[in-house]
């Protein structure tokens, strides 16, 4: 069963930074391609994200240059560092394994003007 905990939300002023971590389980890791979804407030959930198991990386243009995607394949954890935090940034941010269906519980970036 696939598990994935996210952490490292919080509070920030604009043009701060954070660091969000997602700790998985009962996968592989290394093959699969992750990504980092935001949800903010009355929006639908979208890619902001994403690594692949080459280390390939791709970017939503909304945070391209802000923020960065990372993974340690022997700690089975991926990171989101995020810089420059706006405003529009603040949502619920959720990890997934891309091709399986399962979600953690996100955790809550909130970014104050």
């Amino acid at each position: 069963q696939v598990r994935l905990e996210e952490s490292g939300g919080g509070l920030v002023q604009a043009g701060g930074s954070l660091r969000l971590s997602c700790a998985a389980s009962g996968i592989i890791f290394s093959i699969d391609t992750l990504g980092w979804y935001r949800q903010a407030p009355g929006q639908s959930r979208e890619l902001v994200a994403q690594i692949t198991s080459t280390y390939s990386t791709k970017y939503d243009d909304s945070v391209k240059d802000r923020f960065t995607i990372s993974r340690d394949n022997a700690k089975k954890t991926m990171y989101l560092q995020m810089n420059a935090l706006k405003p529009e940034d603040t949502g619920v941010y959720y990890c997934k394994v891309q091709g399986i269906n399962s979600w953690g519980k996100g955790t809550l970036v909130t970014v104050s003007s």
